[in-house]
């Protein structure tokens, strides 16, 4: 599927809406340049133009098989992962000390939402190591760091998270896999993992697993999990692959979508691990790794939009079919509407994923607690709201397609089935949510406060310049403010979460219409700004609506009995 980079959306987004300049100015990353970065980005978006987007369909309809115990991956996918390694792509934002670029997460989350929309099943597999070397930087011994490092950001080996079992999802501390001492520093895991992305392949040298598991005095729930490094072979005394390991993919899932990249069912019998960060204390190091994912994630969910945008584009703007203008589809004014939502909510869930990616890298660059806060406040509404874009703008392109749409060989289905499982993986968005309303609350609300009176501020004074576009934008931020104190103040935690969905798409609402006035000021007589006034006008209104449902409060919802529901 042709698939062209928007290079200059990144440009403009980074340059003029959210915030960049203020990342590039600081001394961790001073080398950041407008310069430096476009160029970043165009090598990037050539190589996922060229290499990553003709391996979307093959994928599709050859998907990874297991053979006599044995893993092969789709046609064309090892040479899409050395492009990839050999591009530098895995260690964008990795420790230069152990060959990463060390870049901004910002441009780092860029280059991956191009992944994503030229191939989402190959993009999955730099994701899950790239998660893997933060968790590994942030929490493992120097000596693991020297071995394992530098050979997850080169490509060579990769790298895997397994926490989910067939009794524990969500619940991750029902797990029952188990670790075992061996008295030399390392020990001996046994159990089951399911859902394990990437969980092996046949283009590396060695593929280490992030593994959950319960060491023998290890407490019930999530406060007696550790954590452990366990690779497919045993580095030697070189630190090369040495003897295979006790691990193996019993299986494959047959899913929906993603054929591509193989979703593995994992068997541990005594394979050898060694411990990352504290006993006891593995669900602190692997948060490091899903909070990575999270942004990602959402990401991938934008990038799938990208890419069912430009499928349906195309199509549109081919398609014969009534009389028109053009002759084409695309002047039927239900076709532009479409088109207009796609790519209204397309630059609203991309600016919110990469200011997001930027408060990362204030934090990380200023240890300031404030931005470190803004940037937890924003990772649940750039995941849930980032793949929410993707599924809705995926269903949207087919729909843009007609019939067509619903025939496979078209490829328009392909990005719905693709992407639907973001809302899913890393938490489902309905964990997002809660966890807005609950976790990211209880400051009592106040990081949700200093954003809310940065965006009408702004608004404020933007009234100056456009007074129609900011008015609404104000008047919404301040309902969004109400229903935030509303939210607070419920003491009964059910009652938050029964709107919390809601409140996590009216903030992200507001969010969009935030960043897309601050791109009409930028750009006053050109194209943004009529996108700014379409997103205003057309899809920052739904706030309203979802706001109110969000302060309902759980009585409804538990209105009938179990048995209601089921007669």
């Amino acid at each position: 599927m042709p698939y062209r980079a928007p290079i200059s959306d990144y440009e403009f987004l980074l340059g003029h809406v959210v915030g960049f300049k203020d990342v590039a100015a600081t001394e961790k990353f001073a080398e950041a340049t407008p310069d430096v970065v476009s160029a970043i980005l165009t090598e990037a978006g050539k190589m996922c133009e060229e290499v990553m987007a003709p391996l979307q369909r093959p994928g599709d309809l050859h998907p990874a098989r297991l053979e006599n115990g044995v893993l092969r991956t789709s046609p064309g996918y090892a040479d899409g992962w050395k492009a990839i390694a050999e591009g530098g792509w895995i260690g964008m934002s990795g420790d230069p000390e152990y060959g990463g670029m060390g870049l901004p997460m910002t441009v780092t989350t860029a280059v991956n939402e191009m992944m994503s929309a030229a191939c989402l099943s190959l993009q999955l597999a730099p994701l899950m190591s790239q998660g893997q070397i933060e968790a590994l930087e942030h929490h493992a011994s120097e000596e693991l760091k020297a071995l394992y490092l530098p050979k997850l950001m080169s490509g060579e080996w990769s790298g895997t998270m397994n926490l989910t079992e067939p009794q524990a999802g969500s619940d991750v501390g029902a797990l029952t896999s188990k670790a075992e001492p061996n008295g030399d520093g390392t020990y001996s895991v046994t159990g089951q993992k399911i859902y394990i992305s990437w969980g092996d392949n046949d283009f590396c040298e060695n593929v280490c697993h992030l593994v959950l598991a319960r060491l023998p005095d290890g407490a019930p729930g999530t406060k007696g999990i550790s954590l452990f490094l366990v690779p497919k072979y045993i580095p030697d005394e070189n630190g090369n692959p040495g003897v295979a390991n006790d691990l193996k993919v019993v299986s494959l899932e047959h899913k929906m979508g993603l054929h591509g990249s193989p979703t593995c069912v994992m068997q541990y019998d005594g394979a050898k691990g060694w411990l990352v960060g504290q006993e006891h204390k593995g669900m602190a190091a692997m948060f490091t790794m899903m909070n990575n994912a999270r942004l990602g994630v959402g990401g991938q969910g934008v990038g799938a939009a990208e890419g069912a945008y430009q499928h349906a584009l195309a199509y549109a703007l081919e398609r014969k079919q009534g009389k028109t203008p053009s002759g084409t589809i695309i002047d039927h004014a239900d076709v532009r509407r479409m088109l207009m939502d796609m790519r209204a909510d397309l630059f609203a869930a991309r600016a919110i994923m990469l200011a997001n990616a930027a408060a990362i890298d204030m934090a990380k660059a200023t240890g300031n607690a404030d931005w470190a806060a803004r940037a937890a406040l924003l990772t649940p509404i750039c995941k849930a709201f980032g793949t929410q874009t993707g599924m809705r703008v995926a269903e949207t392109g087919l729909q843009v397609h007609g019939g067509m749409g619903y025939v496979e060989e078209t490829g328009a289905a392909q990005f719905y089935r693709d992407v639907r499982v973001t809302a899913i993986y890393e938490g489902t968005n309905g964990i997002q949510a809660m966890d807005l309303v609950g976790r990211k609350m209880m400051d009592g609300g106040e990081a949700a406060a200093r954003l809310l009176d940065e965006i009408e501020d702004h608004a404020e004074r933007a009234r100056a310049t456009v007074p129609e576009l900011a008015g609404p934008v104000w008047e919404a931020t301040e309902s969004l403010r109400e229903a935030t104190e509303w939210l607070v103040a419920q003491e009964d935690m059910n009652n938050r979460f029964a709107g919390a969905v809601a409140y996590l798409n009216a903030f992200a609402r507001v969010l969009g219409a935030h960043y897309h006035l601050i791109a009409a000021l930028a750009d006053p007589d050109g194209p943004r700004a009529k996108l700014a006034r379409y997103y205003i006008t057309a899809r920052l209104p739904e706030y309203a609506g979802l706001l109110d449902q969000a302060q309902i409060g759980a009585g409804d919802l538990f209105a009938l009995s179990a048995d209601e529901l089921a007669a």
